[in-house]
């Protein structure tokens, strides 16, 4: 089976092989009338069940055929303009270019000897990254799976800096509304079930700095350490930004570690009218940033950014085999000093290209746009009698619910707004996600395609209203 490796003899058939994918692919988005089929769990699985993996194909247009049955057909279409669920961009064109290159040459980025221009250019992008943030002439980074291993890399090196003989003496402070992975990156750190201090937020779901300041004096009064204040620069189910300077004086004042998490938020770097809302992020001693959220990226793009570098040494191991020490005497850069994983994809590559493409700006005008929109979804939902929304937006994400005038039991509206959810799901039409505010049930949009419109959004503010209104209607006719 020679034939199917890439090389120097094959570089024709890759050629005929990518084509031929790209154009399905091509064929496929630009035909795609919803975000969704509908297919259900019980439809797809059978299909999928009953292929023999050791029965290959042995024909490229063989399989794609096959594809389009598993998965293309099927596939959740986030470039379309009613998919408004999760943290899911539509990508943009030059990092699907950046994506086809890193993959058909499959450089590692672990060790200078599997990389060489790769390295560099993943270093340069780390730099400009933390100049946008404004860490300072010390500062580095890494590339990264995504904000969840972004995130336990500063949380391990907030816990190795903390001045502590004991991990059970640590605690971490992340307002109530942060993302799970603190709370998963505490338990994978080693530290007690109580290492992490949920901090209230206000009206705008914003941590509140009078009770971190509170939690922070009870915590030394007890005799335990501040290891880090975990400040998110956009939570996931609002979209909110914590007071980032107010923060940054606490953490200086305890001596806390300040982590911002801003996976959702960090496409503000970019943004030409609202870089102001992360004012306070450069006071950061490690910051996540999510280019896969909010720079339109393909997944995988992240890093972690520090404020100083030599803090990137906790996670600095030499292998005779890989990176020995002899190596950072002879100036030889490699990265796998300074990430969790040793064999790496060259991610770096797509945000390259797209910079390389659109420039900044042009990221941060597509960013502008969906926030936006939010504005404009808000004011929507704001007017219209059918629906309670939770915050005004920060970023461009909007949470709210269906309140029917009729009835007046939550647990009703609750059993309502699931249904709602669940239908439009089913029926492809639009797909929309779902979280709790306090014990009730919200729906949730999340905004991140520039070419959604305020149309889409009513018209699937319809459909919510539509479906719940069917729900509540059987429900009457069951229980009379």
């Amino acid at each position: 089976m020679r034939s199917h490796l890439l090389n120097d003899t094959t570089a024709e058939q890759y050629r005929r092989s990518v084509t031929e994918g790209i154009e399905r692919v091509a064929a496929k988005l630009a035909t795609t009338d919803r975000p969704f089929t509908g297919v259900t769990v019980d439809d797809l699985a059978p299909t999928i069940d009953a292929i023999d993996l050791d029965k290959p194909l042995l024909d490229t247009a063989a399989v794609l055929d096959e594809l389009e049955d598993v998965y293309l057909r099927d596939a959740i279409y986030f470039h379309h303009p009613r998919y408004l669920a999760h943290l899911n961009c539509p990508v943009v064109i030059p990092a699907v270019l950046g994506e086809a290159i890193l993959s058909a040459v499959n450089s590692s980025l672990d060790t200078w000897d599997q990389s060489a221009g790769g390295t560099l250019i993943e270093r340069r992008l780390i730099d400009w990254t933390t100049e946008r943030i404004g860490l300072g002439e010390n500062a580095d980074g890494v590339f990264t799976s995504g904000g969840t291993q972004s995130n336990l890399q500063a949380l391990l090196l907030a816990r190795e800096e903390a001045k502590s003989n004991s991990f059970a003496d640590l605690r971490i402070f992340a307002s109530e509304v942060s993302h799970f992975s603190v709370k998963k990156s505490a338990k994978l750190l080693g530290l007690d079930q109580d290492a992490v201090v949920s901090i209230p937020v206000d009206h705008d779901k914003r941590m509140q700095t009078v009770a971190l300041a509170h939690e922070l004096e009870r915590c030394r009064k007890d005799g335990l350490v501040p290891m880090a204040v975990v400040a998110t620069a956009g939570t996931t189910d609002f979209g909110s930004i914590d007071p980032l300077p107010e923060i940054a004086e606490l953490c200086e004042q305890f001596g806390a570690w300040m982590h911002v998490d801003a996976a959702y938020g960090c496409g503000l770097l970019a943004s030409l009218k609202y870089r102001h809302r992360i004012d306070g992020i450069e006071r950061a001693d490690s910051v996540t940033v999510d280019y896969h959220k909010s720079f339109f990226q393909p997944v995988s793009s992240s890093a972690v950014l520090v404020r100083d570098a030599s803090t990137l040494r906790h996670a600095t191991y030499h292998a005779e085999y890989l990176n020995p020490r002899r190596m950072v005497h002879e100036r030889i850069p490699n990265q796998v000093d300074k990430s969790l994983q040793t064999t790496r994809r060259f991610d770096a590559l797509k945000l390259w290209v797209t910079l390389r493409t659109m420039g900044a700006d042009g990221i941060g005008q597509l960013f502008d746009e969906v926030c936006d929109l939010a504005v404009e979804g808000w004011k929507l939902l704001a007017a219209d009698p059918r629906f309670d929304v939770v915050v005004e937006p920060t970023l461009s994400t909007l949470v709210f619910r269906y309140i029917p005038a009729a009835v007046t039991d939550p647990a009703e509206i609750d059993r309502a707004n699931l249904y709602a959810r669940k239908a439009l799901f089913a029926s492809g039409d639009a797909v929309v996600a779902g979280t709790k505010v306090g014990a009730r049930h919200y729906l949730k949009f999340t905004l991140l395609n520039p070419e959604t419109k305020a149309a889409d959004i009513a018209a699937v503010l319809d459909l919510i209203a539509g479906h719940a209104e069917q729900y509540l209607g059987e429900s009457l006719d069951r229980a009379s």
